[in-house]
């Protein structure tokens, strides 16, 4: 999860390391700091807090010197605090290192290094492999970081500095992204693309166990053994503005804004000639998925929940059966997987720990690989076996909004993808739902007038303590992911329930005012649901009802409704979210939170 960043040049390099730090910041903001190569000697600078704090100790006491790594963190070993903060230095002072990830097996590390007369400052898992650096370097830096990589067990991405060697930084990563930038005159690391957009566009991605030995004037790539790397590089086609607020007040409401365009993005060159699906890096043809007896969709928080959605897809459109699971638990049961099973995996970072894990468990059984990610050039896209990549551009905010609706895009062409090829769709059906995708982008843009009134809404309860979100069938499916980005950037307490599953114990729940979000937006299955919110309304809910235009039933029933532009049923998950997004995203504002770095949240999940 957190952030790295690392600069080697002609100019100064604290500025540049901070710049690149703020962009870094929604991957952890519980402290930061950076180290400085001046006159032979690491000077090292870090704080608790945001960045801000950083900024305000180094107007105290600048660092000089056009070498540096900096760091800013989301806490996993050690809490908070200016000791455990990175940079970590070696006893001697001799080397710097900033980490992402989480070394498993320091205690017996850290055990024999304090059996061999090293101290320990910090609570960190990062201080022992600085202190086992120390341990193995006899002079040469990268043979250190060679036999320092040969001992540790887990995730890291490295960025190192040797007092000795003033013109490199060592740079390294296994399960934890790191790219490399290149420049005229200058080379930069970094845990994402932002950091470093301001200053190039070509970038290298490191795979697991390779080492970037950096200097000012050029780029050496080793793998495990020491042998030469030859890697193609990247040239970044989105701008800086992308990756700035252009005038929003948060990243997250930008993001939200920016659904209508993500979304035809998604779709563009993807749906042709009425109807036909083209996925250019998905070559799985219809003997191959004639083959195929169960599908998982495997992901993590906001992923998993646009995977449920896709269960619903592919299983009436396709006619396969489908298991969503948790990433997380995914690999730890031991799953029933073998060469006909297909794995689709998620993620908007294409760096999830759990989901990359979950990938590697899929293929060691056979398993063909799907990857649906954001980011092209991920640890996930490179792995899978094919890739579907949602056009989001760069998504900032913690709580994630553009990456899920394009991700149920994705999904939904997958789902048409399998149906025709297996034959199980009327071609005249496929070609309704995919004229429904292409009129997405103009109702999302016609949802998000609903600004104004979501806001006054949550003005009035932004107070509540407890809020329930139902849903049947589909409706469910967004029931959960509405409920999740309130509880995470509001802190408000909210569940989400199958409207069905009220009698069955959570109706208990339900007093007096007690606030209810409830979807209806599935035709087939209106009048059960209306059922569900009498049963709400009779023990004094309060409800603020979502249905679609034309349909009067629930006034005069529920408190408030809000009608969503019609849209087949089917697809309706995409339009749907987007004004739970917004209120959500009201509520916070209105509580005062912090809307992009939540409270304990970081973007980018790189531990398990």
């Amino acid at each position: 999860m957190c952030g790295i960043v690392g600069y080697i040049g002609d100019e100064q390099a604290t500025p540049i390391l901070i710049e690149g730090l703020k962009k870094l910041e929604y991957r952890g903001y519980d402290s930061a700091g950076i180290a400085v190569i001046n006159d032979g000697n690491i000077n090292i600078k870090k704080a608790k807090g945001r960045i801000s704090e950083l900024e305000e100790a180094l107007k105290k006491d600048n660092l000089y010197g056009s070498i540096g790594i900096g760091h800013t963190r989301w806490a996993t070993h050690g809490e908070p605090s200016d000791i455990n903060s990175h940079p970590h230095l070696s006893q001697s002072g001799i080397i710097a290192v900033v980490h992402n990830g989480i070394i498993e097996n320091y205690l017996p590390l850290k055990k024999r290094l304090i059996e061999e007369g090293y101290t320990f400052k910090s609570e960190t898992d990062t201080e022992v492999v600085a202190n086992l650096l120390e341990y193995y370097y006899k002079g040469d830096i990268v043979e250190a970081v060679m036999k320092v990589l040969d001992r540790i067990e887990g995730s890291y991405a490295l960025g190192v500095l040797s007092k000795d060697h003033p013109d490199m930084i060592v740079a390294a990563r296994k399960d934890a992204p790191l790219i490399v930038g290149l420049g005229d005159g200058e080379n930069f690391i970094a845990s994402d693309v932002p950091a470093i957009l301001r200053h190039t566009r070509k970038v290298y991605f490191l795979d697991d166990k390779e080492i970037a030995i950096i200097k000012k004037d050029s780029v050496k790539i080793i793998d495990a053994f020491g042998k030469d790397v030859q890697k193609s590089v990247f040239e970044v086609k989105w701008d800086v503005e992308s990756a700035e607020k252009s005038g929003y007040e948060h990243f997250m409401l930008k993001e939200i804004h920016e659904q209508p365009n993500a979304i035809k993005d998604t779709l563009r060159g993807r749906i042709i000639n009425d109807g036909e699906i083209v996925l250019d890096k998905v070559k799985i043809t219809k003997d191959e998925i004639d083959k195929i007896e169960k599908i998982f969709i495997v992901a993590c928080g906001t992923a998993y929940h646009a995977g449920v959605v896709g269960k619903y897809a592919i299983e009436k459109f396709a006619r396969i059966p489908v298991e969503v699971d948790i990433a997380s638990e995914f690999r730890y049961r031991e799953p029933i997987i073998n060469e006909r099973t297909l794995t689709i995996v998620v993620s908007q970072s294409g760096e999830t720990a759990d989901t990359i894990a979950a990938l590697k468990e899929a293929k060691k059984h056979n398993s063909r690989v799907i990857a649906i990610t954001n980011v092209v050039g991920s640890s996930i896209s490179r792995e899978a076996d094919d890739v579907i990549y949602t056009w989001a551009g760069p998504e900032i905010a913690v709580a994630s909004t553009k990456a899920y609706t394009t991700q149920l895009v994705a999904l939904y062409l997958i789902a048409l993808d399998l149906a025709l090829k297996k034959g199980t769709i009327e071609k005249e059906y496929a070609k309704q739902i995919c004229d429904e995708l292409k009129k997405l982008p103009e109702r999302a843009e016609r949802i998000l007038n609903y600004k104004d009134e979501l806001q006054e809404f949550a003005s009035n309860h932004f107070n509540t303590k407890d809020v329930f979100y139902l849903g049947r069938g589909l409706d469910y499916a967004v029931a959960m992911e509405g409920s999740l980005k309130l509880k995470e950037i509001s802190y408000i307490h909210s569940e989400a329930y199958a409207a069905g599953e009220l009698k069955h114990g959570t109706l208990a729940l339900i007093e007096n005012g007690t606030l209810v979000i409830a979807l209806a937006t599935q035709e087939h299955l209106f009048e059960k649901m209306l059922s569900n919110i009498r049963e709400v309304t009779t023990r004094g809910g309060y409800v603020l009802a979502f249905a679609m235009e034309g349909n009067k039933q629930l006034e005069g029933i529920v408190e408030k409704v809000i009608y969503l532009p019609k849209t087949m049923e089917e697809v309706a998950p995409i339009i749907t979210v987007i004004p739970l997004q917004l209120l959500a995203y009201y509520m916070a504002v209105e509580k005062g939170c912090d809307v992009d770095k939540p409270r304990n949240l970081a973007k980018s999940v790189t531990v398990e």
